[in-house]
């Protein structure tokens, strides 16, 4: 289950625009998954959302996080939520580094995403 919850991480940054945004099931798995690296990573605190729209290369702002707000009151969202939750019980040494560097490619493209100044 670690290696599929992984797989999601990973597909979510590879699928970059083709895919919709606004699937439940990928956003509680990429909650969950954000939620350790904000744990590792404490400038990743609070920008959940901006990290999330990054990997689809959609530029946040008030509209998109009300979007992802309402998602995240959803029942489909909150089981999702629990099943991620579920799988992810245990770590192990391999998959805490894969989620290190996870988080560091996240917050990378998160980055990118961000609007040039000037722009």
């Amino acid at each position: 289950m670690k290696k599929i919850l992984l797989l999601a991480l990973l597909g979510l940054l590879a699928g970059g625009a083709q895919a919709a945004a606004a699937d439940v099931k990928k956003l509680a798995q990429f909650d969950l998954g954000f939620a350790r690296c904000e744990a590792l990573f404490p400038h990743m605190k609070g920008h959940t959302d901006e990290a999330y729209l990054g990997l689809w290369k959609i530029q946040p702002n008030d509209k998109r996080r009300a979007e992802l707000g309402k998602l995240r009151k959803t029942p489909a969202y909150k089981q999702a939520l629990e099943r991620a939750r579920k799988a992810m019980a245990t770590s192990t040494p391999e998959l805490d580094e894969k989620v290190k560097q996870q988080c560091e490619a996240t917050w990378a493209e998160a980055q990118a995403n961000k609007p040039k100044a000037g722009k």
